[in-house]
């Protein structure tokens, strides 16, 4: 590929702004460092981690030094895409010029709101022909954020072997938790699980034993309708205090928060200093490539689904952003270059 040829991307150089906040510009086409693949975009999917960076929500934790990525390109900070290596880094083993892929982009550099990105060969797996770069897309911090807090935070084995156990997921409609209910009924687990109304029939379909309508008054204070006190709860949602959750738990039931914020923390470290059985657990992803191709190859099984809610043009990104804030999406918001 010659040097210097530039690509279509769509970037942000300062906090705030919001859909608005992006641009749309042509930058010179990345070159990988020699662990990376350099891959032509098929599929990107959005995740509220997006725009959260650009809103400032996660500075404290992650500051940002404008314009957006100092030692590459000015790029978007969508994470999660989907295409075809062009060009492997020199020590790169696993994959050729040709290869179909799914990756998870460095968070420190995002960069998949472009026609090409570079990926790190340790986030990036093979995507048979039986998963659409689509399918693939939406399964990086997703997926893997509803993997990790079932495996490893939770407990569930996901072969049905082990004691049942009882399992909340709020906001279950949603991009982790659309694919939570799925990987937790691979397990031996009975699924309780929160949406809106007009995602009740939705998430049954995806295996939940009872679902609630959040803005009744059952659902709102997340009561079991078979009277079951909850082993986990996978927390997709936000503005639930932990008043709410504690009497629905069972002796030694955890809430695992995937968006922790200040107070999720201080109770946290409340419950910790108090020695209670009863547990709020943050959950930090932890990504890892091996855990990422599992989640391909239960794909390309149809043992899981990524469900699209909508598909937007790489040109159209400003309006796929404004969407994801939104915050009602059903599955997964995907950008097409």
């Amino acid at each position: 590929m010659a040097e210097n040829v530039k690509m279509h991307t769509v970037q942000y150089e300062r906090y705030g702004g919001g859909p608005a906040g992006l641009k749309h510009v042509d930058v010179p086409i990345p070159t990988p460092n020699k662990d990376e693949v350099l891959v032509k975009l098929e599929a990107t999917s959005l995740n509220p981690f997006d725009w959260k960076v650009q809103k400032g929500v996660i500075r404290p934790l992650w500051p940002r030094k404008f314009p957006h990525i100092p030692e590459k390109v000015d790029l978007g900070t969508a994470l999660d895409v989907a295409g075809e290596v062009v060009r492997p880094g020199s020590d790169v083993k696993n994959f050729k010029t040709g290869d179909k892929v799914v990756a998870m982009l460095n968070p420190a550099s995002g960069g998949g709101l472009a026609e090409f990105a570079v990926a790190k060969e340790s986030l990036t797996v093979a995507r048979p022909p039986e998963v659409s770069a689509a399918e693939g897309a939406g399964l990086p911090v997703a997926a893997l954020t509803a993997h990790q807090a079932l495996t490893q935070s939770a407990g569930i084995k996901l072969d049905r072997t082990g004691n049942q156990t009882n399992i909340l997921i709020t906001a279950a409609s949603g991009g982790v938790g659309h694919y939570a209910v799925q990987l937790a009924k691979l397990g031996n687990t009975h699924v309780t699980a929160t949406c809106g109304a007009r995602n009740i029939e939705f998430v049954k379909s995806l295996g939940a034993d009872e679902v609630l309508d959040y803005k009744t008054q059952d659902g709102a204070a997340l009561t079991s309708p078979s009277s079951r006190k909850y082993d986990a709860v996978i927390h997709c949602a936000s503005g639930i205090p932990w008043s709410t959750f504690e009497p629905n738990l069972s002796a030694n039931g955890k809430v695992i928060d995937i968006t922790p914020g200040p107070s999720a923390l201080l109770t946290f470290a409340l419950k910790k200093l108090t020695f209670s059985k009863k547990q709020l657990v943050p959950l930090l992803l932890i990504p890892k490539s091996e855990h990422l191709n599992y989640l391909v190859q239960l794909v390309k099984e149809r043992k899981l689904k990524t469900v699209i809610d909508s598909k937007y043009p790489l040109n159209k990104a400003e309006d796929a952003w404004a969407k994801s804030i939104d915050g009602h999406a059903t599955g997964k918001i995907i950008v097409e270059p």
